[in-house]
């Protein structure tokens, strides 16, 4: 087990206040808004994202940046009434499923019951790091216009994708925007890196499950992929192959949401790694992306050579190695 918290950190602090509530599950409805029509979700649960702030010193530059990093917890994390009636471990159940969430990074999703809390943990953390920028980071009365002049959120790999419908979601229900205000807004707001090629990157989600935990989300998901796909019908006619290579929501070997082709549709910009890699997203992975979207895909070379890495980490052992030949 990996217990490297289990006497606290002296770099780490909570901010308990500062908690944001996440939600799942529940359904929709429509209700008027003084002529217009617009969405609701009604969850059925919700746990408490703890934000800790983690202080990362600078190098020799009197900069102290801080990490903010996310603990779930239970509304309720104990049910008094169960426990006098004699059920003790129904009593604290709450509190063991919302910690069960950040327990552990990236958990085992061969079961259905692993890929269920895979996506929860993935939600959560997007969520309460997109909701705590906009409540706590931007001034009060910001023009959300402006959002992309102060943010970019980076999706690394398809895990925070399901940011996209959320932001989608806050903006559109929370803020009252209208969807294509909104959705521009979005477009300009993430950038999308595909570290490796390997299906594990390149993740697919069954309609059922993210239908069954963020029902709001699934159907803005849907909308962004008809608005999608009307814009590849307006480009290059109705190709039916095309259309069902293109479309966000697969339909084999089960209806599903591709979450790279959402990055790719919502990304301001699409990156590989390396110069092969990059040009095997565009030839191959995402190439009818790449020929809608020529403009979005460009290449970002990821990590340091080992020589310049002990020249600045380790000069002694530079000068040693450099005596030495």
């Amino acid at each position: 087990p990996d217990a490297w918290l289990r006497m606290g950190s002296p770099w780490e602090f909570p901010h308990p206040e500062a908690a944001q509530t996440i939600s799942f599950g529940g359904r929709t409805e429509t209700y008027d808004d003084n002529g217009v029509e617009r969405t609701r979700w009604i969850p059925d649960w919700n746990v408490l994202a703890v934000p800790y702030n983690m202080m990362v010193p600078g190098y020799h530059n009197g900069r102290v940046n801080t990490l903010r990093l996310w603990r779930a917890a239970a509304t309720n994390a104990f049910d008094l009434r169960i426990f006098n009636s004699g059920d003790y471990e129904e009593s604290v159940r709450a509190q063991t499923f919302a910690e069960n969430i950040s327990k552990v990074l990236y958990p085992e999703d061969s079961t259905p019951q692993g890929k269920e809390l895979r996506l929860q943990q993935q939600y959560f953390f997007v969520a309460a790091s997109i909701n705590d920028f906009l409540d706590r980071v931007l001034p009060e009365g910001f023009d959300l216009e402006k959002l992309p002049d102060r943010v970019i959120f980076q999706l690394n790999d398809t895990h925070p994708v399901i940011g996209v419908p959320e932001l989608m979601r806050v903006l559109v229900d929370e803020r009252g925007m209208e969807w294509d205000d909104a959705w521009a807004i979005t477009q300009k707001c993430f950038a999308y890196t595909c570290h490796t090629l390997l299906p594990e990157a390149l993740e697919v989600w069954s309609v059922d499950l993210l239908g069954r935990l963020l029902p709001r989300h699934l159907e803005i998901i849907y909308r962004i992929n008809d608005d999608f796909l009307d814009d590849v019908r307006e480009r290059f006619g109705d190709d039916m192959m095309r259309l069902r290579n293109m479309s966000i929501i697969g339909e084999h070997p089960y209806r599903s949401v591709r979450m790279a082709y959402l990055a790719t549709v919502a990304g301001a910009k699409v990156n590989g790694v390396a110069e092969l890699h990059s040009q095997l997203l565009r030839d191959k992975v995402l190439h009818e992306f790449a020929e809608m979207y020529p403009d979005k895909f460009t290449n970002v070379t990821n990590g340091v050579t080992p020589r310049r890495f002990i020249r600045l980490a380790n000069p002694s052992l530079a000068s040693l190695i450099t005596e030495a030949l």
